[in-house]
Formats: structure tokens, sequence, C-alpha cells
């Protein structure tokens, strides 16, 4: 997976140094329309709250965008997006840029086959399906030579990750640009601190701790007429085939700083979890705490933490410590090792939102023809998670190649409206097997 003879800090310098150019790019785009054959037309693949929301980001990200086709398994989720699509043009900015919302009926596609039609009318994929469809989208959109900005996670289980990773190569291939929905790698501030530990501001890595504790997450009751199917894709979250448990579906952004500042992901974890919230008897499998300790190289240790019960103290930060001191996230802040504030970066108002500028970054590879590739990145930070919850399911201590091999494969066999689908229990630590 990561390359073994890759230091910490050329992977760090990298980042920065393309984090540095692609902020130039963004000044030229300001001031800058593209000629009307370099127009990107976006289709959209997943219609939920996150899709519509990169509508709205793509549209506020560089000049000549076009929403041209949209897909969803759902009508109502489908039609809801259309309408926010074209409310969002009545945007000042959005109007400055010259971006525009075209979906005529005829682009606008239902069913699990959506993702097909969709990926036929642009040249610009957004995938924000729930994550279990994502390794079959992607695949999809890469063997159509498409360039995509996909959510994260990538997938649910290691054998959807072998199928990213596989895409990862073709695309590599194909030359075609690729960026991930885990923001923080676009972020000024997460840039800025990453140069300044590149720099040796921490020296040498020695530990560090992430956290997504919050309160509960949302759910549906079921009703009469749903299927099996209806009824867990309206409850994608707590269906560990479509969510890969929160651990994989939200935590996965702290964890993917964590790769992201020791340049390696995780070789082995140990971790625990369950469910004891309110919600926790009524909705799926999905537990609502993790606590898992990470090892990376050298004998680095790790505390990952996430947890979704209502009425707890809530954090979402992450945070390493070096034999120079010590860096707070979020801030972000760095201390001596004396605990002594020798660096502190206040959020300044004129920051970009870094959900609009992972946009603006992928179209500013687009259009000066250089190739940006994320794939294989959040594939080893969707794997970090995967295994974090292999762990706590079993009660086993998981290695990286484990998982990366493991047999796991949670789609169910038929995907369709009619097929019951099996009942699967929430998992046991001490029974559930590692596969």
């Amino acid at each position: 997976m990561a390359d073994n003879q890759q230091t910490r800090r050329d992977f760090l310098k990298t980042s920065a140094v393309a984090g540095s150019a692609l902020a130039a790019n963004l000044s030229m785009l300001s001031n800058v329309h593209a000629a009307g054959s370099d127009t990107i037309r976006v289709g959209l693949i997943g219609c939920g709250g996150r899709g519509s929301g990169t509508i709205d980001n793509v549209l506020h990200a560089a000049p000549n965008v076009k929403i041209v086709a949209l897909g969803d398994v759902f009508k109502d989720k489908l039609e809801d997006c259309r309408k926010k699509a074209y409310k969002f043009t009545e945007d000042e900015k959005v109007k400055a840029l010259g971006n525009t919302v075209d979906i005529p009926d005829d682009r606008c596609f239902i069913g699990f086959d959506a993702y097909e039609k969709v990926i036929k009318c642009c040249d610009y994929v957004m995938l924000a399906t729930p994550p279990g469809f994502r390794p079959i989208h992607l695949a999809a959109a890469v063997a159509a030579g498409k360039n995509i900005f996909t959510e994260k996670p990538v997938a649910t289980d290691a054998t959807g990750i072998r199928k990213v990773l596989a895409a990862y190569d073709e695309a590599q291939n194909k030359k075609l640009c690729i960026v991930a929905g885990t923001q923080r790698r676009h972020q000024a501030s997460y840039l800025e601190v990453m140069k300044r530990i590149q720099d040796g501001a921490l020296g040498q890595i020695t530990g560090g701790r992430c956290y997504w504790n919050q309160g509960d997450i949302w759910a549906h009751e079921r009703k009469p007429e749903w299927s099996d199917m209806v009824y867990q894709l309206r409850n994608w979250y707590h269906f560990t085939w479509l969510c890969g448990d929160h651990i994989v579906e939200q935590h996965v952004h702290n964890l993917d700083v964590i790769n992201w500042v020791l340049g390696h992901p995780p070789l082995n974890a140990v971790g625990m979890g369950g469910r004891q919230g309110p919600s926790a008897p009524r909705y799926g499998q999905s537990y609502d705490h993790f606590a898992v300790d990470y090892e990376y190289p050298g004998g680095v240790h790790v505390m990952s933490m996430c947890r979704q019960i209502p009425g707890c103290e809530n954090n979402i930060s992450e945070a390493v410590a070096g034999t120079h001191g010590f860096c707070l996230f979020g801030g972000p802040t760095i201390k001596d090792g004396n605990s002594k504030i020798v660096w502190h970066r206040a959020k300044h108002e004129d920051d970009i939102d870094p959900y609009v500028q992972e946009h603006t970054d992928l179209i500013a590879h687009i259009r000066s023809a250089d190739p940006i590739n994320e794939l294989k990145q959040v594939a080893e930070s969707t794997l970090t998670a995967i295994m974090g919850r292999m762990s706590a399911y079993t009660g086993k201590k998981v290695t990286w190649e484990k998982a990366l091999h493991s047999k796991e494969n949670l789609t169910p066999e038929h995907v369709d409206w009619v097929t019951p689908l099996p009942t699967v229990g929430v998992a046991v630590p001490g029974k559930t097997p590692l596969v």
C-alpha cells in the first residue's frame, strides 16, 4: 500500500508544495473565465444531503461549471436535490462565476443503474451515495474515463477496498483526476500546520490521538409498505454494508489526518466498542461508540475514539506529539515540550471553505492537464477505519495485511427492491469471527 521507502518528511513536503501550487491556481481561476469549450459538465450520483451540498460547493468553486445530470434510487431525493440546484444559481458568486444548472427530465435518472446513465452525460462525476456503492461507482466512472470527485469513505469492507485500489491504478494509467471528500487536505490551516510539522516543529512524532465524539445520529421509523431494501437505504447510516459504521463513515476524517502526519497507514489495531445509547436497540447493526489503539511504524501509537451518544461531551479533533512539542489541530496550536505555545493560527474570516476548495483544486488540475489522484490515500484511510471496526467487532488484534486481504464482503447477493435481505445481528466481541 504505502511506499515504505518514502519518509514522512518527503510525504509532508509533497503535500505542502501541492497546496501552495493549488492556491496559485485558485488565484488565477478567480480572475479568468475558461473558454466556452472548457465548461465542466458535472453529474451527481447520490442526491441526499451531502449530494446537494456537493452541487452547492462545485458551483462556488471555479468558473464555467454546469450541472447537467442527477441520479438516485429515490425519486423524492432527486427532485429535492434538483430544486436546490436551481436555487443555488441565485447566489451572486455563482452568477459571477458564470455557473449554471441545466437538468431536464431526460437527464434525471432513478434506480440502481442510474449511475451508469449519469456517467454518460458528463465529464466530471460526483459520487455521494451511501459508501457501500462507492467501489462499483468508482470502477464505472474510471472505466468511462471520467474525472471524479468522490465522497469519503470509498468502501465498507476489504473486498471493496481492493476494487478501489484497482480503480486507482487504472485511473493513474489514464491520467484521470480524482479528489476525495477528505477536505482537511485542502484546508489552509491544515496545510499550514503540516508544513510546519514537516519543517521539524515537533521533531520526531512519538504519538497522537483523534476524536469524533458527538450526539446521536438520525434514523427513520420503518413504514409498513417499505421492503427490506427501502428500509435499509432510508436508514443507510445504521447498516454496515451501506455505511461501514460511523468509525468508517465519519471518523475516517480524523484517521486520514493521522495517516497524513505519519506518512503511512497503521501496522495493526486493537479496538473495542458497543451499543449503549437510547437508540441502540432500534436500528440496524451499528455501534454507538468505538475506541481503537493504532500502532504505526516505529512504535508510534495513536488513540482513536468516536461516539454517537446524546448528552455527552462533544469533541472532534486531532493531536500529535513529538520529541520537540505538541500540536492540536483545529486551531491549530503548536506547543513546545514544556507546553508553552510557540505557534498559534487563529481561523481567519477570509479562509476559503475547504468543501469548496477541494473542488477548486480538482478543477484546477483538470484544466492544467496536471493529474491529481487521491484515491489511494483515501482508500488507505478508509481501510484504517475498517480494520479498527474489525477489531472492535471481534475483540481481536487486526494487522494491516489481515485487513487488506480479508474475505469480508458485506454487500448482499441481490441488490434489488423485492428480495428479502438477510438478517444480520449486532457484532458481539469474542463471538463474532474475524473473516
